[in-house]
C-alpha cells in the first residue's frame, strides 16, 4: 500500500498539476484525471444511494462496486497495473439478470425520476456513463485496461435496471415519459 496522508495540503498543485501514484506530475485537466475524477464523482454518487433503505442484495452489490470504483481509480493512476478483471463484469451480469427478471418488460421511456434512491441512482447512471466516455478519451491518447471500459459500461446498464428496481420498491412504479405532453 502507498503512502498516507498526514498532511491533507502540500500546495505542490497550486500550479495545476497533480501527482500520480506512480510519482509522476500531470496537468489537472489532462485526460486521465478527467477520467479518474469522474469515476471519483460516481463512487461518491454510490455512497449517496448507499445512504437509504435499500434491498439487501442491492446494498451488498453497490458496495462491492465501491470497492472496484476505487481500484478503476487507483488503475487509471498507475497506468501500468489492471485490476479490473473479466470476472467483475460478469458479476455485474449475474446481478443485472436477476434484478432484472422480476421487473415488467419495457415498453416506454421511463424518466429519471421516482423516489430519493431511484433518482440518486439515475444520476449515478449518467455520471457512468460520461467516466466511460472519458475513459473512452483517454484510451485514444493512452494505455487503459479495455476491461475497464467494459466494466463501466456494464455498470452503467446495472444502474439503470437498479433504478427500475428501486422505483418498484420505493414507490411501486416508474414515471414513464409521455410524447406531446402539455400542461
Amino acid at each position: 500500500m502507498g503512502h498516507r496522508l498526514s498532511k491533507i495540503y502540500t500546495r505542490t498543485g497550486d500550479d495545476g498539476s497533480t501527482g500520480l501514484s506512480d510519482g509522476s506530475r500531470i496537468a489537472k485537466d489532462s485526460a486521465r484525471i478527467e477520467a479518474i475524477g469522474t469515476v471519483d464523482e460516481l463512487n461518491s454518487i454510490i455512497g449517496m444511494i448507499l445512504a437509504h433503505e435499500l434491498p439487501e442484495q442491492i446494498r451488498s452489490c453497490l458496495v462491492d462496486v465501491q470497492h472496484h470504483l476505487f481500484d478503476l481509480g487507483g488503475e487509471l493512476s498507475i497506468p501500468t497495473i489492471n485490476t479490473i478483471k473479466a470476472q467483475h463484469t460478469t458479476q455485474l451480469e449475474r446481478i443485472l439478470d436477476e434484478l432484472n427478471a422480476p421487473l415488467p418488460a419495457l415498453k416506454e421511456f421511463i424518466l429519471p425520476a421516482g423516489g430519493v434512491a431511484t433518482s440518486t441512482c439515475h444520476l449515478a447512471r449518467t455520471v457512468c456513463r460520461r467516466a466511460e466516455r472519458r475513459c473512452i478519451t483517454l484510451a485514444r491518447q493512452e494505455e487503459v485496461n479495455p476491461l475497464s471500459i467494459v466494466y463501466l459500461n456494464r455498470l452503467s446498464d446495472l444502474l439503470f435496471v437498479m433504478a427500475r428496481s428501486l422505483a418498484h420498491y420505493e414507490q411501486g412504479s416508474e414515471v414513464f415519459w409521455q410524447q406531446n405532453r402539455t400542461e
